[in-house]
């Protein structure tokens, strides 16, 4: 058996829109989908609000007043806030006490480049970035193919292994490593490749970090989410992204709101629930327009819109 495998021989978006044009409060949004069966929690990834340059701890008090269960910091901001005099432990206290939980971060360490001396350099930058999360309360942490996007070359099988050793780190440190879809890479940008890295790695902790504007720009089709087991997504990036730029063109700063563009929520968070997913949605947007705006009413915005969203998907 080859042990390369070539991305053209991997699984090759549109689809009717989830339209919401009266924007409901966020507490008769939250009636909406709070049953006791409703399979999702939301959580708030802090690129959504980090145009406002906002302190660590003023983010946490943003989440915790918009209403979210959790936040997705990014692991750069929390170093910058220690080397700045900031205290992990305090930190730790005020999410706590604002009720929330850090169920993923954003980390940037080039694990599963093939230069040995990088990868090395890359385990060791994840070292240190789970230990910071774990400090804080942290349980998981996003890992991007960092430093492979231009490759079109990268061994899928090899990049398995280098997943295993990375959540093997994690197993030390106490914080999983979630395999994370780029669609703007050139490598590790489509649902196939994500799902084979993670099968092939033969680790019990392998776990995937899908994205509803990353599954669209890699060119995946939202039917090969099927084909994933739910209990591997523990976080699912919640945005939406519009008719024009088209694939080709759109990039991160054109997300939008869930609901105001032409993704297809309705199946995407029906596929979830259906294959036994209980992640937590995570708003994770690039706007610069809403990064001019008060950075509460942007999350209590992004906030309502998941959750219509999610009680359009459950009650259809």
């Amino acid at each position: 058996m080859s042990t390369s495998l070539d991305r053209r021989q991997m699984l090759a978006a549109a689809g009717a829109a989830v339209s919401t044009t009266l924007l409901r409060s966020p507490s008769s949004a939250k009636a909406a989908d709070d049953s006791k069966d409703s399979p999702f929690g939301y959580c708030l990834n802090m690129s959504t609000i980090r145009g406002q340059k906002l302190s660590l701890p003023e983010q946490v008090d943003v989440a915790a007043k918009a209403g979210y269960d959790a936040i997705e910091p990014w692991t750069r901001e929390v170093r910058q806030y220690v080397d700045g005099g900031g205290s992990l432990k305090d930190l730790k206290k005020r999410i706590s006490d604002a009720g929330l939980t850090v169920e993923s971060a954003i980390g940037f360490a080039t694990w599963i480049v093939d230069d040995d001396a990088r990868r090395i350099e890359g385990y060791e930058t994840a070292r240190r970035d789970m230990e910071l999360m774990r400090d804080i309360g942290g349980i998981r942490i996003a890992a991007p193919p960092v430093g492979a996007t231009k490759q079109t070359d990268l061994n899928l099988f090899a990049a398995a292994e280098r997943y295993h050793k990375l959540l093997d780190i994690g197993d030390e440190i106490g914080v999983v490593a979630e395999l994370e879809l780029w669609g703007f890479s050139k490598s590790m940008s489509r649902l196939g490749e994500l799902a084979f890295v993670a099968t092939e790695c033969g680790h019990p902790n392998a776990c995937v970090l899908p994205d509803v504007y990353h599954i669209f720009k890699g060119g995946s089709d939202f039917e090969g989410l099927k084909m994933i087991e739910g209990s591997k997504i523990h976080v699912f990036h919640m945005n939406d992204y519009p008719a024009d730029p088209p694939r080709d063109k759109i990039g991160d700063a054109d997300r939008v709101y869930p609901g105001d563009g032409i993704a297809p929520l309705g199946k995407i968070l029906r596929t979830l629930r259906d294959n036994g997913s209980r992640c937590m949605l995570s708003l994770e947007l690039f706007n610069r327009s809403y990064w001019e705006q008060d950075p509460l009413a942007v999350a209590q915005t992004g906030l309502t819109k998941m959750r219509v969203a999610v009680a359009g998907a459950l009650s259809a």
